[in-house]
């Protein structure tokens, strides 16, 4: 069985059409809401404005094709601070099923973070409670009740640049001190990119008595630790699903302990509705930038620094 490539790009402006007929389908498949979503109403025109700002489009491409697409506009909220809103988030239905709109979202704001957002919301229908449950897993929670809706928002805390392994362990013992039995820390990012090195550091600063290895030909190790919680720590590089997830039995251990699952993005959010989301890239200067991606109440009003 082969995997979809998904690639996520800006829109240009010639991307105008392409995102008004993807807006137009996306939204038509969805059960019929009174009053209508007003993405149905939307015209080409409205589309060409969205793209010429304030604010942009983002494409959703599946092996080499249109698939998705969304917008985002930029508000300022109080303070003077810019504030996104994304709108339209759609994706084409012979495409469903196929982590389009996941890619196109996380990816958006990773990009919002790096250009200084420190807050997105959007719009949810209350009629939709699987729309309203699909966001809370991305991070957004309910601000307030709108007609026939919910604002929901998202807090985007600064991505971290960490130019050696010292500097990243260094950042895994500052993570730490977050850190309590009970947490779940999922993190993503290409091979090398330095997810063992982040959980040697996490380790360390959880006062863990052996020395962090990756997991991968054992699945999962546990570290115990004389003065805190221990580490499990989980390799889901070579799991297929969820389901494999929960035969080596992580749930178990969650309660008394602090998770954390490598290559675990699309597989291991199931253990804890709140949890801590790592997306770790290398720049081309080989300097890793870390995205930490709060989710659940239990993460909002954390202040992550160094």
């Amino acid at each position: 069985m082969t995997t979809a490539q998904i690639v996520v790009r800006l829109a240009c402006p010639d991307d105008a059409s392409a995102i008004h007929d993807v807006t137009l389908q996306a939204f038509a498949a969805r059960q019929p809401l009174d009053p209508p979503a007003e993405a149905l109403s939307d015209t080409l025109d409205d589309v060409a404005g969205a793209l010429a700002g304030p604010g942009f489009g983002v494409i959703g491409q599946v092996d080499g094709q249109i698939a998705g697409s969304l917008l985002v506009r930029l508000d300022e909220a109080a303070g003077g601070q810019n504030i996104a809103t994304l709108r339209r988030v759609g994706v084409l239905p012979k495409y469903r099923h196929l982590g389009v709109a996941d890619a196109m979202v996380r990816s958006t704001l990773r990009g919002l973070a790096d250009s200084g957002i420190r807050r997105a919301r959007l719009l949810a229908r209350m009629e939709l409670p699987q729309i309203v449950a699909w966001w809370r897993a991305r991070g957004f929670m309910i601000d307030h009740d709108v007609p026939h809706g919910f604002i929901m928002s998202a807090n985007l805390p600064a991505p971290i640049d960490e130019p050696t392994p010292d500097d990243m362990r260094a950042l895994g013992r500052s993570l730490s001190r977050h850190l309590r039995a009970g947490d779940l820390v999922i993190a993503s990012g290409d091979l090398g990119a330095g997810k063992t090195v982040l959980a040697q550091g996490i380790g360390q600063g959880l006062g863990v008595a052996e020395a962090v290895i990756s997991p991968t030909f054992v699945l999962s190790r546990v570290h115990r630790s004389a003065s805190g919680p221990s580490l499990v720590h989980v390799d889901a590089y070579r799991l297929a699903s969820a389901a494999e997830l929960e035969d080596i039995d992580v749930d178990a251990a969650l309660a008394e302990s602090v998770v954390y699952v490598e290559w675990g993005a699309g597989l291991a959010e199931g253990l804890n509705d709140e949890r801590l989301e790592i997306h770790i890239e290398r720049l081309a200067d080989e300097t890793r930038r870390v995205y930490l991606m709060p989710v659940g109440r239990r993460w909002r009003e954390e202040a992550f620094d160094e």
